[in-house]
């Protein structure tokens, strides 16, 4: 069964909205894991919308599952990650003006540069992970670069409109996490993913981490952290609200 990593980010979201200091995304991380989540995810942008690095370093201590940082693969991140030592680091695409991740990784025009980056990370004994859509091509030039795992981009599929589109992008989804399963990655999974279309993901047996933000914060603000937390996890789990 998939473990569920939860993303705190948009709680900083709000936090940041007035530049307070609450709400706080470090006692939304402590709440997650006394629900059961497995793994805390946040995402420290170049921009710091959101996750400052105050944030960053505190989980570090605080959380006492795993600490997964989603980052951009530049040399002031690294210089970060590497002072740090997050559990796992997950390279993501970054653009200034886009309101969330778009896409995945395109591994293949920068396979070498990705490849010397997952080198320094792994010899800081961080686990590393790449985002990449469902592209086979992608999966294939992502094993060269030495990377522990891959997360496919769930956000097409998310995205979909109607069954049939849905069923098609699922589709994609289910061959690139057999693909990578074939190449003897650990397989994670996410990006848009929410109470409705997530047991179709987490039913892929090949996948062992998901990783949910946004929709579980919505939930959170309406009936609480611990209630959404173990809401995500009965659905994944058990197909249903308990």
């Amino acid at each position: 069964m998939a473990k569920l990593c939860v993303n705190v980010d948009h709680v900083a979201t709000v936090r940041e909205a007035r530049k307070t200091v609450e709400p706080d995304p470090i006692a939304a991380a402590v709440l997650a894991e006394q629900a059961g989540a497995l793994g805390i995810t946040i995402h420290l942008r170049e921009d710091r919308r959101h996750i400052q690095e105050r944030d960053l370093r505190i989980m570090k201590e605080i959380v006492k599952t795993k600490l997964n940082l989603e980052m951009a693969a530049t040399r002031d991140m690294m210089d970060i990650a590497i002072d740090v030592k997050p559990n796992q680091v997950t390279l993501v695409p970054e653009k200034r003006q886009e309101l969330t991740t778009e896409g995945g990784l395109n591994i293949i025009s920068q396979e070498n540069y990705l490849k010397e980056v997952v080198r320094e990370l792994k010899k800081a004994n961080i686990t590393v992970s790449l985002f990449i859509d469902s592209d086979l091509d992608q999966i294939k030039s992502a094993k060269k670069t030495g990377a522990d795992c891959v997360e496919i981009n769930t956000g097409k599929y998310s995205e979909a409109k109607g069954e049939r589109e849905s069923d098609a992008e699922f589709q994609k989804v289910d061959a690139a996490v057999r693909f990578a399963s074939r190449l003897k990655f650990t397989v994670h999974a996410g990006h848009g993913l929410t109470y409705r279309n997530v047991k179709r993901v987490a039913d892929l047996e090949e996948i062992s981490e998901l990783n949910i933000g946004h929709n579980i914060i919505a939930r959170a603000i309406l009936v609480g952290m611990e209630r959404a937390v173990k809401e995500m996890l009965s659905i994944i789990n058990q197909g249903y609200f308990l």
